[in-house]
């Protein structure tokens, strides 16, 4: 069973409306990752009841327990007996920094063709987006909804999810009690080809300060008596990974890794994807990554060790000949089934402190942390999304990981007890954190038909 002709019509009918919400909402600077930007933040987060409201649902804004940017919680629960889906998002985005490379306005959306572009767009104001407006057609056009329906959407995502960890630990899965989780936040495969994703990276991000001397130093006349911050820092770098296998070299790293599955990597050989046009696209000579595993391989199925940012001495035009005081970089490491956060954490701090140069000292900060998620991909709410995007987009969705990482999805699964689905709409080249960040209008149309039309799945499924 798929939702019903009228509501399609209606959502088609009513999309140009849609759009100027969605942009409405995206023009909110809600970068949760820079203090200055609190109120804005509220702000998205004020928008974003008051549109849940007017689509029908009893929606407030929830203090967040840790003191950080307030949930967005709405809900319609007028159908006794049947399933409750939970839909999650998260109404932060990403700072926009280099500004320079964006085409417009970061926060002005601007339309190229089909796409919509601007921060947030895809990640994941306009994925989540989605969820609203489908269960606002729905309730539109038929006073009621199929099922029960709850969304929680957060405001910290980007900047460590700590208040909705913390929120969905403490209610213990009473007012977010529900038969499934259903997050956007992910991308199809290709343009016109669904993807469910079944597994996601977890994560251990860290900062490493490397202090030296008590001030920045003339690099003539101290020069060669003291060790400088930022070779040293470029040291532990360096030692972090092969640079002709691509292999990571904490002791201990891959301890842990659940080696790939024949059938996965069988699989995913079987799905179209064109290295060069890949390579291509990102605009680099030659891609890289662990010997031994291909493209999709590594990706999806494989840790990694990155570079995020590095800091340190003088960096405006011309010339300082100077020895800094001290330097800094920060560094995500993704991680596979079954590697723990906090064991990489320790493991890396262990490298650092064994391979750092006399004459600095050197503090590892553990920023933030995830758990690698891999879901089932049976049951009756797997089976209702699976036909909702095969009904939508004319065939089956395929089956994959990514390598992303989304935190709350493993809390969910501990907590509640019940399948989490991701069922996104974003395309892989939506440059998410990126500028020029980009939602294509036929995902985000799409996406709302495809949550319609899982609702009445879903409901059919449990009669």
């Amino acid at each position: 069973m798929t939702a019903t002709q009228d509501v399609i019509d209606r959502i088609d009918r009513e999309k140009d409306d849609y759009l100027g919400e969605l942009k409405q909402y995206l023009r909110i600077p809600s970068i949760s990752t820079d203090p200055q930007y609190k109120p804005q933040v509220r702000g998205a987060a004020e928008y974003l009841r008051d549109n849940m409201r007017q689509a029908g649902l009893s929606a407030e804004l929830v203090d967040s327990p840790t003191g950080g940017n307030p949930l967005v919680y709405g809900e319609w629960t007028g159908a006794p007996g049947k399933p409750t889906v939970l839909f999650y998002g998260h109404y932060d985005v990403q700072p926009v920094d280099p500004v320079d490379e964006w085409r417009h306005d970061p926060f002005e959306p601007t339309l190229e063709g089909d796409d919509i572009i601007c921060r947030g767009a895809t990640d994941d104001k306009g994925q989540s987006f989605t969820h609203v407006k489908a269960v606002a057609a729905v309730l539109a056009e038929r006073g009621a909804l199929p099922v029960n329906v709850k969304l929680i959407v957060e405001g910290e995502e980007e900047c460590g999810g700590e208040g909705i960890e913390a929120f969905v630990r403490a209610d213990a899965g009473d007012r977010l009690a529900c038969d499934c989780v259903v997050i956007s936040d992910t991308s199809m495969y290709a343009p016109g080809e669904p993807a469910m994703l079944y597994g996601l990276k977890g994560l251990t991000y860290v900062e490493l300060r490397v202090q030296g001397p008590n001030r920045d130093l003339h690099s003539g006349t101290f020069g060669g008596s003291v060790q400088n911050p930022l070779n040293a820092l470029g040291h532990i770098l360096s030692s972090l990974q092969d640079p002709e296998t691509g292999r990571v070299l904490i002791a201990g790293f891959y301890d842990r890794v659940r080696p790939l599955e024949d059938w996965e990597r069988k699989a995913w050989a079987e799905l179209p994807f064109d290295e060069d046009e890949y390579r291509r696209e990102l605009g680099v000579p030659e891609l890289f990554g662990e010997r031994g595993y291909n493209t999709r391989e590594r990706t999806w199925g494989r840790p990694t060790c990155d570079v995020n940012g590095m800091w340190g001495g003088y960096q405006g035009e011309g010339a300082k000949t100077v020895l800094p005081a001290k330097a800094g970089a920060k560094v995500s490491m993704r991680l596979v089934p079954d590697q723990d956060p906090k064991e990489i954490a320790d493991l890396f701090r262990q490298h650092v402190e064994r391979v750092t140069p006399p004459g600095v000292a050197v503090e590892v900060r553990e920023v933030h942390g995830a758990v690698p998620t891999l879901i089932e991909t049976e049951g009756p709410a797997m089976e209702a999304a699976v036909a909702a995007m095969r009904d939508e987009w004319g065939k089956a969705p395929v089956m994959i990981r990514e390598g992303g990482s989304i935190p709350i999805i493993a809390t969910f699964a501990d907590v509640l007890s019940k399948p989490v689905l991701m069922m996104g709409f974003g395309l892989p080249d939506d440059r998410l954190h990126s500028p020029n960040e980009k939602f294509n209008l036929q995902c985000f149309y799409g996406g709302i038909r495809t949550v319609a039309r899982f609702l009445d799945g879903l409901a059919g499924q449990a009669g």
